[in-house]
C-alpha cells in the first residue's frame, strides 16, 4: 500500500516539474515582451480581472484532458488547475525578478499586474507540460506504432465530443494571441492592408487550418473515413475553429484596449490581421492536444 502510494507521489511530483517547466517554455516569449511589461502597469483592472476570471474555468476544463495527473472528477481537475496557475504565478514572478522588471519600489498595484498578465499563458503552460514534455512508455509507443499509416495519424472522430474540439481550439487561438496581440505590428499591420488583403489573408487562415489537421500528415493530424467528402469537415471543424479563432481574437483586442476609441472598419481590420496567428494556435492546438 505505502509503496503505491509513493509511486503515486512521484509520479505527481514529476508531473509539478514538468509544469514548471512547461511554464517556462510557453511563458517566455510573453515574459520577454515589452509591451506586456507596460500592459501589466496601464491595463484597465476591470479588464484584468476578467482575463483571470475567464483563465481559472479554462484551466479546470484543460487540466481534465492534460492534467498532471488523468482525473476523473471535478475536484481533480481543479485542484490540478490551481496548481498550474500557481506555477505560472511563481514563474512568472521569478523570471520577472531576474530581468529586473520588478523592483520593491513599484506600487503592489504595478507588481499583482505585471505577474497576473503574465501568468495566464505560464499556467496553459505547465498544463501543457504534461503532454509535451512527458516520456513515452514502450507500449504507448507501439500504440501510437499502430495508428493508422504509422505516421503518427490519429482517426477523426466525427462523431466524436463536438464542443471539446471547439474548446480544444480556443486555448490555442488563446494562447498565440496573447503573444501577438500587444504588440504595436498588429496595428500597424491593421493600417497597411486593404480589403482584398484583408479577404486573403481569411482564405489562408482557413486554408492553413484545413492543412495543419488534414493534408500535410504532421504527428497527431486527423484521417478522415473514406466515405467522407472533403467539404464535410471543412463546414464543421474548420469554418467554425476559424470563427472561434476570430472571436478569440476580438475578445483578446479588446482586452488590451486594443479596439477603444476604433471605427469599425479598423476593428474588423485588426481581427483578421490577429486571426491569422490565432487559427495556427487554434489547429495546432488539435493537433497537440
Amino acid at each position: 500500500m505505502t509503496g503505491v502510494s509513493d509511486k503515486s507521489s512521484q509520479r505527481f511530483l514529476i508531473g509539478i516539474g514538468r509544469g514548471a517547466a512547461g511554464a517556462l517554455l510557453f511563458g517566455l516569449p510573453m515574459l520577454m515582451t515589452m509591451e506586456l511589461w507596460q500592459l501589466g502597469f496601464y491595463m484597465q483592472r476591470e479588464r484584468l480581472l476578467v482575463l483571470v476570471l475567464v483563465n481559472i474555468p479554462l484551466l479546470i476544463a484543460l487540466a481534465h484532458s492534460v492534467g498532471f495527473e488523468k482525473t476523473y472528477t471535478l475536484a481533480q481537475a481543479t485542484r490540478d488547475a490551481l496548481i498550474a496557475y500557481g506555477l505560472g504565478i511563481l514563474m512568472s514572478a521569478l523570471i520577472l525578478i531576474l530581468f529586473g522588471d520588478l523592483k520593491p519600489s513599484m506600487p503592489i498595484s504595478e507588481l499583482t499586474g505585471k505577474i497576473a498578465i503574465q501568468a495566464v499563458a505560464a499556467s496553459i503552460g505547465a498544463l501543457l507540460g504534461r503532454s509535451q514534455l512527458a516520456g513515452q512508455s514502450s507500449s504507448d509507443k507501439e500504440k501510437e506504432g499502430n495508428r493508422g499509416d504509422g505516421e503518427g495519424a490519429v482517426d477523426d472522430e466525427i462523431s466524436g465530443n463536438y464542443g471539446h474540439e471547439l474548446f480544444l481550439m480556443s486555448v490555442g487561438a488563446l494562447f498565440l494571441n496573447l503573444n501577438v496581440a500587444p504588440t504595436e505590428e498588429v496595428i500597424l499591420i491593421s493600417y497597411k492592408m486593404t480589403a482584398w488583403h484583408a479577404l486573403f489573408t481569411i482564405v489562408a487562415s482557413i486554408a492553413i487550418m484545413h492543412a495543419f489537421v488534414y493534408a500535410v500528415s504532421f504527428k497527431g493530424s486527423h484521417e478522415l473515413p473514406a466515405d467522407t467528402p472533403w467539404w464535410h469537415v471543412l463546414v464543421r471543424f474548420t469554418l467554425p475553429g476559424y470563427v472561434v479563432a476570430m472571436a478569440v481574437s476580438l475578445f483578446v483586442l479588446w482586452l488590451f484596449g486594443r479596439l477603444d476609441d476604433k471605427a469599425f472598419s479598423q476593428m474588423l481590420m485588426s481581427s483578421v490581421v490577429l486571426s491569422f496567428p490565432g487559427a495556427v494556435g487554434a489547429a495546432a492546438a488539435r493537433l497537440i492536444l
